[in-house]
Parts: C-alpha cells; sequence; structure tokens
C-alpha cells in the first residue's frame, strides 16, 4: 500500500514533483505515463527511498523491490547473476535458475559474461534478478525501454505473470504507451510532475 500526500520534489529553483494526494491500494498495478522529463523516474526513486523529497508525506508498506532504468549486472556469467540472487539449498536454486532462464529466454545466454549483454537482453536478466524473488512492493522503471517489439511484449506478459502469481503491488513507468494487460491496471499521467490523468485499462486474461 502507498500513501501520497502534498509531496513536493525541487531541484535548486526548480519542483519537478507536486502530488497533492495518490493512493495505491494493496495489490493494484499502476502505470505511470508521460514524456521524459515528468517526473515518472524521480516519484520511483522517492518511493524506493533512494530520492529525498522535498516536502509532504509518502508512506509504503511492505518489501520493495527497485528496478532502475540502469541496472548494472555483476561481473559474472548469466547463470552466476541469476543464482546469486536466489535463494534455498543449491539444488533449489539450480532449478529455479533454469526456470528463469528458459523464461525469459536467456538460456543460449547463460555462460555469457552478463557485462557483454545487448540493452535488451540486460534488461531481461535485471528485472529476472528482480522477479525471482517475492515483493510486496515492485517499482520498475522503463522496464523495456531498450528492448525490440518482441523483448518487449515478453517482458510484459513476466510482469503481468508475477503480478497475478503473488498479488504484489506494481508501479512501472513507461513513455512508450505497452504495458502488462492487467486487470484492473490503472494508468496515471504526469505532466511536469503533477497527475493530469487517471483511468483503468481494458486488461484482459490473454
Amino acid at each position: 500500500m502507498i500513501e501520497i500526500k502534498n509531496l513536493r520534489k525541487a531541484y535548486g529553483g526548480r519542483t519537478v514533483l507536486d502530488i497533492e494526494e495518490l493512493h495505491i491500494k494493496k495489490g493494484e498495478c499502476v502505470v505511470l505515463t508521460g514524456h521524459n522529463g515528468s517526473g515518472k523516474s524521480t516519484l520511483l526513486k522517492i518511493l524506493a527511498g533512494t530520492e529525498k523529497k522535498s516536502e509532504g508525506s509518502v508512506i509504503t508498506r511492505g518489501q520493495i523491490y527497485y528496478l532502475p532504468q540502469q541496472s548494472l549486472p555483476f561481473n559474472k556469467s548469466v547463470r552466476k547473476n541469476l543464482l546469486f540472487c536466489l535463494e534455498g539449498k543449491r539444488k533449489e536454486k539450480n532449478e529455479k535458475c533454469n526456470e528463469l532462464l528458459d523464461a525469459f529466454e536467456l538460456r543460449h545466454l547463460e555462460n555469457k559474461n552478463a557485462g557483454t549483454l545487448s540493452g535488451g537482453e540486460c534488461q531481461r536478466l535485471a528485472l529476472a534478478r528482480v522477479l525471482c524473488r517475492r515483493a510486496d512492493i515492485i517499482l520498475l522503471d522503463e522496464p523495456s525501454s531498450a528492448a525490440d517489439s518482441k523483448g518487449r511484449a515478453l517482458i510484459n506478459s513476466l510482469i503481468k505473470k508475477y503480478c497475478e502469481r503473488t498479488g504484489c503491488t506494481l508501479v512501472m513507468t513507461t513513455h512508450t504507451g505497452e504495458y502488462p494487460e492487467i486487470k484492473g491496471l490503472r494508468i496515471i499521467g504526469l505532466c511536469d510532475g503533477i497527475t493530469v490523468s487517471k483511468k483503468e485499462a481494458d486488461g484482459n486474461d490473454a
């Protein structure tokens, strides 16, 4: 659950966020849209606790996993990057790692150094590292921005499955107009740091 009241963020004399009130219920999935510089990423950073607000109140309840726009992998193989984030006994971790490699279409890259991946491949790996465990709140900043159309479809499908399986609260940003087809998904538009539109998407079970 997330509650925002009179949130303001300024850099010097420039206000980049000015949100009077915003409530996101437990288990709700929200997509933030808006042009570059509209405040989407800043809002996620404040929710994640990596950026301080200038004024106002922000309340979050539960464990939070946050994926920034640029998430650098460890200087190890793709497989070792995933194993590092998994919990349990060795056999369990290896089985889960195999599932992730297949689901995120990274199997053919498992022994490749993660630092040599393309932008889209790196985003799939970063997302796999976030979604490999259960969290109460998932914050995703442009999780498919570097992917091609096929990669974006895969990423959105995986996010949808994770949300439906775990019942987590999701807040993600996008400027492409593409997002997971989750039933009850709420779309919030930002313009110059102010919420300007709110609507429910026509999510389906496809």
